[in-house]
């Protein structure tokens, strides 16, 4: 009985102090992403920058940024069922939303990871931390694999490489993928790899504990993943497309493609260390839509507005939400 006792005690001060930082959280998101808009978005620069753009194309990239958001939901539903064991859909969106606030105004979107974590009073947040991550990893791979392939063929015909290096290096990259694709949906990875050799270290023994939960991963949940994924890339790239016509008056949709892949690649493998990725992301926009041709200013506005677009109003959304009043 005194056992009993003491362990209520404990579990009311764990909860009262979890609801704690989760306010805390809360104030500093809010704070942050407030500051972020005061200081970084200038509403002249987006009005002038709409005065001789396509709005036509502009409306249907917005419209995109809802299934922009329901593919990433569906991503975050399946990983919060397989690791977190969660299944309410209102509280996985609210976790979607108060991460996109948290990330916004964060380097390398940290704060994300914080913000998804607030929804779930209830999780453990290494757990709500690993799922993020996971959920985070296959749109990487995704960017990573396409990014490549199209810097390959930029290379090629842009500074001449030959025509057999290219080959290699396309059925290279191929193979590497493909044969990443084939381990991660191998459960024995998880278990022989990840597990029963790297968490045999007594140092890392207890955070490893924390995630035996992805031992549940298996080929179901990777194929799907792969596939969503894909989806929402191709969604993502075809948003910038759009754009690139909307502020250049053109309609040459196969290099503004061929473009976006390669700006998605660059903030990839550049270390995030801006806000949001903002200055990256613009430069590398930038400069390859210049070689494709287009005058800077188009390069630079179409990123911005994807990043407003798909960042920014979620991010405000997010913060609407999170300072709400949330009894779930």
């Amino acid at each position: 009985m005194p056992g009993e006792v003491s362990n209520n005690i404990g579990d009311d001060i764990s909860k009262r102090y979890k609801g704690l930082w989760i306010t805390i959280l809360k104030i500093i998101i809010a704070g942050g992403l407030l500051t972020y808009l005061v200081f970084k978005v200038n509403v002249s620069e987006i009005l002038a920058a709409l005065r001789n753009a396509n709005i036509t194309l502009i409306l249907i990239t917005a419209l995109l940024a809802f299934l922009n958001i329901y593919l990433q939901f569906l991503k975050w539903k399946i990983t919060c069922g397989y690791i977190l064991n969660e299944k309410n859909n209102k509280r996985i969106l609210l976790s979607l939303f108060y991460g996109f606030s948290g990330g916004v105004f964060t380097p390398a979107r940290i704060g994300e990871y914080f913000g998804r974590a607030a929804a779930f009073k209830d999780k453990s947040f290494i757990k709500v931390a690993v799922a993020t991550f996971i959920d985070k990893i296959f749109p990487l791979m995704t960017v990573a694999a396409f990014g490549a392939l199209a810097s390959i063929l930029f290379i090629h015909y842009y500074y001449h490489v030959s025509v057999y290096l290219t080959g290699a290096l396309f059925i290279l990259t191929f193979v590497l993928f493909y044969a990443a694709y084939i381990i991660s949906m191998d459960p024995r990875f998880w278990n022989s790899v990840l597990f029963n050799r790297i968490s045999k270290s007594p140092r890392i023994k207890k955070i490893f504990d924390n995630l035996s939960i992805l031992k549940e991963l298996d080929r179901f949940y990777t194929t799907q993943m792969v596939f969503i994924s894909i989806a929402f890339y191709i969604c993502f790239i075809l948003q910038y497309a759009l754009l690139t016509a909307a502020f250049s008056g053109h309609y040459n949709f196969i290099h503004y493609i061929w473009a976006g892949n390669l700006v998605m690649f660059a903030t990839t493998i550049i270390p995030p260390v801006s806000l949001g990725d903002l200055g990256i992301r613009e430069g590398a926009s930038t400069f390859f839509l210049h070689i494709f041709g287009e005058v800077q200013s188009v390069g630079f506005n179409s990123s911005i507005f994807l990043f407003l677009i798909n960042i920014l109003i979620p991010s405000v959304i997010g913060l609407f939400l999170l300072l709400k009043k949330n009894d779930n």
